[in-house]
């Protein structure tokens, strides 16, 4: 009589510790993480890239870095030479579900201008360069016909020579240039560069702001 009674009571309490850890299971399954989507840009200093990107809603992060030359690991003082072939490049994470990848090409192609070679302003050389690595062949397409889209529309006067290449090496910046314009706000470059062409896109993309 005793033996059974104990065997009732672990079974009761086995079956209590399964349901419970089977309702955890589906508590955990129900809650589906959206799926995130990344590019990586090129339009100038990347300092504006960043300030641009982290005000639009979708956007999860943005991480300032090196891409498309040949130095491994390279430095900030590497890029600032322009002989290593790298462009200052944004690497935007995002939600597709809230804002799409040609909506993210259509800020970067109105928040600079992409037919200067190797130049934004007063920021002259090949590491500020107008370029979309793609990480697909589904953004390779996408880019390239929007491209060729705005080029026959006659938005510019001059041809487009946005580069459109493939994702290769990709390298964070140092840790002093992430987030810099929310940190640095009161320096020269961010007032006088940065905060205009700020301004300017909040106009713009009203709608599309966090």
């Amino acid at each position: 009589m005793q033996l059974f009674s104990l065997s009732r009571i672990f079974l009761s309490f086995f079956l209590f510790f399964s349901l419970t850890c089977l309702s955890n299971n589906l508590n955990t399954m129900s809650v589906v993480p959206h799926k995130l989507d990344t590019t990586v840009l090129g339009a100038g200093c990347f300092w504006c890239i960043e300030a641009v990107f982290l005000s639009l809603n979708g956007v999860e992060s943005v991480e300032s870095g090196y891409s498309g030359g040949d130095l491994k690991n390279p430095t900030y003082k590497d890029i600032c030479t322009g002989t290593t072939g790298h462009a200052e490049v944004a690497k935007i994470v995002f939600n597709p579900e809230v804002i799409s990848y040609k909506e993210i090409l259509e800020v970067f192609w109105k928040t600079h201008d992409p037919t200067t070679l190797n130049r934004q302003g007063n920021d002259v050389g090949s590491q500020y360069r107008s370029v979309i690595y793609y990480l697909n062949q589904t953004q390779k397409k996408i880019a390239t016909f929007y491209k060729d889209q705005l080029q026959n529309s006659g938005a510019w006067d001059k041809s487009i020579v946005t580069e459109i290449s493939e994702l290769g090496d990709y390298y964070k910046a140092e840790n002093y240039h992430q987030n810099y314009y929310q940190q640095n706000k009161s320096e020269s470059y961010c007032k006088y560069v940065i905060q205009p062409k700020i301004e300017k896109f909040k106009k713009v993309f009203q709608e599309k702001l966090k």
